[in-house]
């Protein structure tokens, strides 16, 4: 019994290798199966209707609270557990590639066999992910009536009615048989639609079986039950037959007749039975109250539920008094609860009842119109106010840049009306057009988002997002929580992958698309814990974007500047690469082995610079326009100039034109360049044809001056300025360490190398390691007079700069980044690895000891 249902994130339809059903049990391949992208469930496409909600709660906090006395249980699932599982318990095998078997924790990933996993103890503590993962207990969300997969920005999925008919694997086994087995099994067996109540019959919903005509109706009535998955008493429940004119009315069969004769085919349609609950009493009955939220109230209602007698008048008013006093709050006010109905038919939906609604004739009502539906009904009784609070951030984006407080208002009220305006703007990120808006009220919040999901502004559809609220104080005091920021488009389909892994492995609050708002909404969320830290899934480019995000969100955030992590996803991956992340991810590598390596990370320090842009040489002061405009998204002022913040490199000439060539080149075929091999290719094509027109004058078109002196440049076709002593995919140009004027470099010495390369054939050299660029100057100030237009690029972004002084200077901007450790022991990953609170021993305990009051 699931007390606190929570609905599954499924994924689209798909084929599953060596998985299993969870509802019916049986193999998924060569049929069509959906699985849950936050747990390990899995489902065939016809048995989604009767799927368990019992996803992984993540987000459980409640308010006052104190985190010591939180304890957190295991989420068993069943089976399609990893090849090399074995039982924490008895150290045996405990996997199977035959059947559904075993159990596996979801968030510790321990696994046991079904007989060994209630000796266990029920707490868990995470595995060794502990010291990263954020908590469910930490995590609240709003109380708004939107789907589960919105709140975790999965995109919007539609299931039609073919796919959720069930009658598929009957028809096909039918169309199956040979032409003389079909005559012969017509004859004996009689094929049958089953409806479940009157409204999946106005839909023409059904599900097919096939029962032998001379067969008692009592066999159709057990093959009906199976077929919708109900294992209650067969005493319960009746046949009768369906007919499409109300007018007729219902015949119920006998259940000890044959069934041929008492069923017949209408127009050539197959027989129509309804399956019918079958009710003891009409007038009075009892209904199940779950509590939601009344453990902290009173101990007696830290139950699953109690069974609540009541009759075919009783209101919702009475059901939640009575229901009160078996719960042990006689003493409070019942108008300060509320009765909510929650349907759990593909996710989770409520509807809190009105006072006089006759709670009784509901549930009859339902039976009638969908037995399945009824069956996944119930009743919780909650306080009427939000006990963590009516704070609801909801996040908006892809709004103009850089407009007043006041625009940005007159824009949205356009869109969701004055009625629905709301109580305050928290944060306005004016350089990326988004901003987070605050309701106290529930109603308004859900009218306000379902109304800016549609919108539309300026040709771009609006970005709208609900934020969840994280409590630093119920954080442990050893645990730094991680945020992870992938980009799914980086790597192909491997950033896919890895999101889908990380939400499984961590708690998918803490786990953000960059392609669905970028890193703002993540750093928002986080911005009130006290220590974090930060991964990066993605390229150069990807890093460059988070830290930019970083340095506007940092200043008014409780951790200003977290470490950050990498797995390169890019084409380049220079910065991962000087880090020890590798060269680039490739899909073979386990996400909770990435994970663990994050974990254990050392933090170092990266220099940043700020490159600024004279299209025309002017008397400024570089370093106030620096701190004035520090930020990697290029800003213009008055006097046309551009700000850029470098992290890796900044080139002039032969390297930043071809870098230009590729970005058009990928600008105009965006879906082409979706792997290494293809991108590293094109720069390859690139890089022949520009061998045809060389340009060997670069040092005559610039002048070089290095911490305030001139600097001779040599016959080049193009300038490198290097932070880090990575380039162009992993090459070295300052090349390896000698005995000259210039110090050993480092990504944190406050010191940039200048080197030059005389062409593409040099450039190649450098990546194939045969030669070293020309070593030109180092410091740490520069200036640089550009007397034509020439290509630039800083970290990989290329343009066409006009004539003018380009000046680069130290940032005021700081950035931490963690270093994969050096000396790392090669792990065995043979099982799953667990730490108990209890360092003792295991104690074993069951889960179900308590009854009904156990936490599964």
């Amino acid at each position: 019994m699931i007390k606190n249902p929570v609905a599954h994130c499924w994924s689209e339809p798909g084929l599953f290798k060596r998985k299993f059903c969870n509802l019916c049990r049986k193999r998924l391949e060569d049929n069509l199966a959906i699985r849950c992208e936050i747990c390990e469930y899995y489902a065939h496409v016809d048995c989604q209707d009767f799927v368990v909600s019992d996803c992984k709660e993540c987000a459980t906090y409640v308010p006052q609270k104190d985190s010591a006395p939180v304890v957190q249980y295991h989420h068993w699932r069943e089976g399609n557990l990893a090849g090399n599982s074995k039982c924490l318990l008895c150290k045996k095998t405990c996997w199977s590639a035959e059947c559904l078997a075993g159990m596996c924790c979801q968030w510790c990933g321990v696994s046991a066999h079904a007989t060994c996993y209630k000796q266990l103890p029920v707490e868990c503590s995470f595995g060794c992910l502990r010291e990263i993962i954020l908590p469910p207990y930490c995590v609240t969300v709003p109380r708004i009536d939107v789907p589960q997969e919105t709140l975790f920005g999965f995109p919007k999925k539609t299931v039609t009615e073919q796919e959720s008919n069930g009658d598929s694997k009957v028809e096909e086994e039918i169309e199956k048989r040979s032409p003389k087995e079909g005559k012969e099994r017509d004859r004996e067996e009689e094929i049958v639609r089953i409806y479940d109540g009157n409204s999946s019959l106005k839909r023409k919903q059904h599900r097919t079986t096939a029962v032998p005509k001379q067969a008692p109706a009592q066999i159709l009535l057990e093959a009906a039950l199976k077929t919708f998955h109900i294992s209650d008493d067969p005493n319960n429940f009746s046949i009768s037959e369906a007919t499409d004119s109300a007018e007729e009315g219902e015949r119920m069969l006998d259940l000890s007749q044959p069934l041929h004769g008492q069923v017949s085919s209408h127009q050539g349609k197959k027989p129509a039975v309804f399956l019918r609950y079958r009710e003891q009493d009409a007038n009075r009955g009892y209904i199940r109250v779950y509590p939601k939220g009344l453990s902290e109230i009173s101990p007696k209602a830290d139950v699953t539920f109690k069974h609540i007698p009541v009759l075919q008048d009783s209101s919702a008013q009475e059901l939640i008094e009575l229901a009160l006093q078996k719960f042990g709050i006689e003493n409070a006010d019942p108008r300060l609860f509320s009765l909510v109905e929650v349907v759990l038919d593909k996710g989770v939906s409520e509807r809190e009842l009105r006072e006089n609604d006759k709670p009784w004739l509901i549930m009859q009502n339902s039976r009638k119109e969908c037995l399945r539906q009824s069956r996944m009904t119930r009743f919780y009784i909650k306080q009427k106010d939000d006990p963590h609070g009516p704070h609801i951030a909801i996040y908006v984006g892809n709004l103009p840049t850089s407009l007043s407080q006041r625009q940005y208002e007159h824009i949205l009220v356009d869109i969701i009306g004055i009625e629905n305006k709301w109580s305050n703007f928290d944060v306005i990120y004016y350089e990326y057009g988004a901003l987070v808006l605050v309701y106290n009220n529930t109603e308004k919040a859900t009218q306000a988002f379902n109304l800016l999901q549609e919108a539309v502004f300026d040709e771009k559809q609006l970005l709208v997002l609900i934020l969840p609220n994280i409590q630093p104080h119920m954080i442990p005091k050893n645990t730094t929580p991680l945020l992870v920021l992938v980009n799914v488009k980086s790597g192909g389909q491997q950033g896919m992958e890895l999101i889908r892994s990380f939400r499984k492995l961590l708690n998918p609050h803490q786990v953000y698309d960059l392609m669905n708002g970028g890193p703002l909404p993540g750093l928002y969320v986080f911005r009130n814990i006290l220590f974090f830290k930060i991964l990066v899934c993605g390229g150069d480019g990807s890093v460059g974007w988070a830290l930019s995000c970083l340095d506007n969100v940092g200043q008014d955030a409780q951790c200003q500047s977290p470490p950050m992590a990498v797995i390169p996803l890019g084409t380049g991956n220079d910065l991962a690469r000087v880090l020890r992340w590798g060269p680039g991810y490739t899909g073979a590598e386990d996400p909770l082995a990435l994970l663990r390596d994050v974990n254990e990370a050392e933090e170092i320090k990266l220099d940043r610079w700020t490159v600024i842009f004279h299209p025309k040489e002017k008397e400024t002061d570089e370093a106030r326009a620096a701190i004035a405009h520090d930020t990697n998204t290029p800003q213009q002022n008055e006097d046309t100039t551009l700000i850029y913040v470098m992290n890796n490199y900044f080139g002039i000439g032969i390297d930043a034109d071809l870098c230009l060539d590729f970005h058009t080149a990928r600008e105009e075929n965006p879906d082409k360049f979706n792997s290494r091999l293809h991108n590293k290719g094109v720069y390859f094509k690139i890089g022949i044809r520009k061998m045809v027109n060389r340009r060997k004058d670069l040092h005559r078109d610039i002048r070089l001056e290095v911490d305030g002196k001139l600097v001779s440049v040599p016959p080049v076709e193009g300038i490198i300025i290097l932070n880090i002593l990575s380039w162009a995919s992993g090459a070295n140009p300052w090349g390896p360490e000698k005995e000259d004027q210039f110090s050993k470099p480092t990504h944190y010495d406050g010191m940039l190398e200048v080197v030059g390369v005389t062409g593409v054939v040099h450039m190649g050299q450098i990546q194939s390691g045969l030669r070293s660029a020309l070593r030109i100057a180092q410091g740490g100030h520069i200036r640089i007079q550009m007397l034509t237009d020439l290509p630039v690029q800083v970290d990989g972004e290329p343009w066409i700069q006009p004539a003018g002084q380009v000046v680069v200077l130290r940032s005021a901007l700081k950035a931490t980044m963690l270093k994969k450790s050096k000396n790392k022991m090669k792990r065995c990953n043979t099982e799953p690895s667990i730490y108990f609170p209890n360092e003792s021993g295991l104690q074993p305990r069951s889960p179900c000891m308590d009854g009904d009051s156990g936490p599964l």
